[in-house]
């Protein structure tokens, strides 16, 4: 017995996330998407996972290059969300006028987010549309930067709030 998609959507918009823009790059052709669906897995060896839907071309680049980085957002960083999420419309290049730069793999990073990770794919399971990569950590950074992360909750992007 299976629930409708859309009561998963419901049930799921409850749940706060951190912002994270997940990004691949093969044979010189770089992609990269809004995702919240990342988490750390181990420390030992360090190891994190995101999902992301198969058919994406994001998906698809870090396939092919066997590695992706991850740039977890600060919280003035809600049009570079919104712009990766394809909000601004897809035809628009996601890294025209970006500043980036790579680690290890190739894979671009984006300044001024709070943390770097760049990751090998060690491995990688289907599950319905999407493909969670489960990638071991290579290279990490932790921005000078100490902002506040952007946060995702209810369909509108968040903020902490000061105490």
């Amino acid at each position: 017995m299976s629930i409708h998609p859309e009561q998963l959507k419901q049930a799921m918009r409850a749940w706060l996330t951190g912002v994270a823009i997940v990004t691949g790059c093969h044979e010189g052709v770089c992609h990269g998407m809004t995702v919240n669906s990342f988490n750390s897995i181990s420390l030992s060896p360090p190891t994190i996972m995101v999902a992301l839907q198969q058919e994406t071309r994001s998906a698809k680049l870090v396939r092919a290059a066997g590695a992706f980085a991850v740039t977890i957002l600060s919280a003035d960083q809600q049009n570079l969300a919104r712009r990766f999420a394809g909000q601004f419309g897809e035809e628009q290049p996601r890294f025209q006028g970006v500043e980036t730069f790579t680690l290890v793999t190739g894979a671009p990073l984006i300044r001024g987010g709070l943390a770097f990770l760049d990751c090998k794919v060690v491995n990688a399971f289907d599950i319905g549309g999407s493909t969670a990569y489960v990638g071991e950590v290579i290279a990490a950074q932790a921005s000078a930067n100490e902002g506040k992360p952007l946060l995702y909750l209810n369909r509108q992007w968040r903020k902490l709030a000061d105490e």
